[in-house]
């Protein structure tokens, strides 16, 4: 069905990034017009999720051009539930950062270049388009790099070359693969590509696209090997920046990969068993990466590492079961990945620091903080009934019916590790003795701040752990709705009729 709405989370992402640099220099300003414009278009959002829930599948054509001709936005319930969880995202981390960031960094453009960000986000979500994947990458990475630098400490250079050296690297082998792939069929439209790369009678060549395409959105994936712009990288910012790229920037690559490998190039064996090595080697190095760390949100960083192996796996194993654990899991892992930044941020504005020897008693001090943040730690564990649980029991469950025996057991190796973790961390943070520093930064300095920032602080902390509660205790939602998606992704027909039609045009 034809509906030019459909790039409304778009065009009002971009109106509200315009409209907040009309505001440069009244902080104030951006922060309200940030928190009540993210509110929105979360509104927005819930609109077009529910939209395509009961009417299927929406398209929109630009200039009135025909795909594959044209430029073609599609939303499925798979971008639907993406831009639904951006904007679910991008809300909380507004709210914090205008309790977080420091008028200095807003003065710099903080908020409008937050929304062109989200605005990069949605239109990857939507875009039907191969090469405006692209470029909506593109405009992604440029916002993304002026976050992580905003301020310019040196901690924040260093890691913003590592992360923009590697994601152009990214960038170079996406549009080579881009090229090569519109040589082979002369388009770029990603449902007509679908029926045209079936029957090009050069299969090597497609398959060399296809590893290139593997390359490019396993960096910005941080995959095994190339993950170690991420935790040199995402530690560097303020926390509310380091939750949105937590949250969602690594996901965006696997989203990617997960609509190009089921409506392009479907997985054969080679690339399947290739898919499960790294899923298998992107676990394990992730996990043993956080093992080693005494920083929480180099912890975390490696964390997210560590659990993109699990999306990987699903995507690797290729059936609807696999799928469906790995879209559970990705949706819990945006809000739950979200929300532990969130809970560093405010850890350290608490207590000046974010090393976890020099930390203790906080139980003691913040038994309501304490219970609050346990919502995201342990549902990152995966203890049942929480929201990580339910996405890994499918993927084992899928694993043992595909007879991946050894991959299970780097699931349940991922799992144990992240328990290790996390029981350390609960272990240092919470439960013994404080042994912290008073520094300028701490308890004092956060009981001096207006009530209004504080608040601003802790609210997306709640607001996400809700999300997460929902996700875990109403499981069987989730369930419907990843099996849902699960289908079309193995079964893509109706995303090429709803874009071309019953009858498939060619250029």
């Amino acid at each position: 069905m034809n509906n030019p709405y459909i790039v409304l989370p778009i065009i009002f992402q971009l109106f509200t990034a315009i409209l907040l640099m009309f505001f440069w220099l009244n902080v104030n300003a951006q922060r309200l017009i940030s928190g009540i414009f993210s509110l929105i278009s979360l509104g927005i959002s819930i609109w077009l999720f529910s939209e395509i829930w009961q009417n299927g599948i929406l398209i929109s054509q630009a200039g009135g051009w025909q795909a594959p001709f044209g430029i073609t936005f599609v939303a499925d319930v798979f971008s639907a539930t993406m831009v639904l969880l951006t904007s679910i995202a991008g809300f909380a981390v507004a709210i914090f950062s205008a309790g977080s960031i420091r008028n200095a960094r807003l003065k710099f453009g903080y908020f409008p270049i937050l929304h062109f960000l989200l605005m990069g986000l949605n239109g990857a979500f939507l875009t039907g388009d191969i090469f405006n994947l692209y470029v909506w990458f593109e405009i992604i990475i440029i916002a993304s790099f002026v976050l992580i630098t905003l301020g310019g400490e040196k901690s924040q250079i260093e890691g913003a070359i590592k992360y923009v050296t590697l994601n152009l690297l990214a960038s170079a082998i996406f549009l080579t693969a881009i090229a090569i792939l519109y040589g082979l069929v002369g388009s770029l439209n990603m449902a007509d590509l679908s029926i045209q790369i079936a029957e090009v009678e050069n299969r090597g060549l497609v398959n060399v696209t296809a590893i290139l395409f593997l390359i490019g959105f396993g960096i910005k994936s941080a995959i095994f090997p190339l993950y170690f712009w991420l935790p040199a990288s995402y530690h560097t910012p303020p926390p509310a920046i380091s939750a949105i790229f937590a949250g969602l920037l690594t996901k965006v690559g696997v989203y990617a990969l997960l609509r190009i490998f089921t409506l392009i190039f479907i997985p054969d064996e080679f690339l399947s068993n290739l898919l499960i090595g790294l899923a298998a080697l992107t676990i394990l190095s992730g996990g043993l990466g956080a093992l080693l760390q005494v920083n929480m949100r180099k912890m975390f960083s490696y964390l997210i590492i560590c659990h993109i192996g699990f999306l990987i796996a699903g995507l690797g194993m290729y059936t609807e079961l696999a799928l469906v654990g790995a879209l559970f899991y990705l949706i819990h892992d945006i809000i739950v990945k979200t929300n532990l930044f969130l809970v560093a941020g405010l850890i350290f504005k608490l207590k000046g620091t974010l090393n976890i020897e020099k930390l203790g008693g906080f139980y003691r001090q913040f038994p309501k903080f304490s219970l609050l943040m346990a919502i995201p730690l342990f549902s990152l564990v995966g203890i049942p009934p929480l929201s990580g649980f339910w996405a890994k029991l499918y993927l084992i469950q899928a694993g043992y019916l595909s007879g991946q025996y050894v991959l299970i057991g780097f699931i349940l190796l991922g799992s144990f590790i992240t328990l290790w973790v996390i029981a350390k961390l609960w272990a240092e943070v919470f439960w013994k003795p404080d042994v912290s520093i008073p520094k300028k930064i701490g308890v004092k300095y956060f009981y001096e701040i207006k009530p209004l920032k504080r608040w601003a602080m802790v609210l997306p902390v709640i607001l996400l752990g809700i999300t997460s509660l929902y996700i875990g205790f109403f499981a069987e939602h989730i369930i419907v709705l990843s099996k849902h998606i699960s289908a079309d992704l193995m079964n893509p027909q109706n995303y090429i009729d709803a874009v071309l039609g019953a009858k498939p045009l060619t250029p």
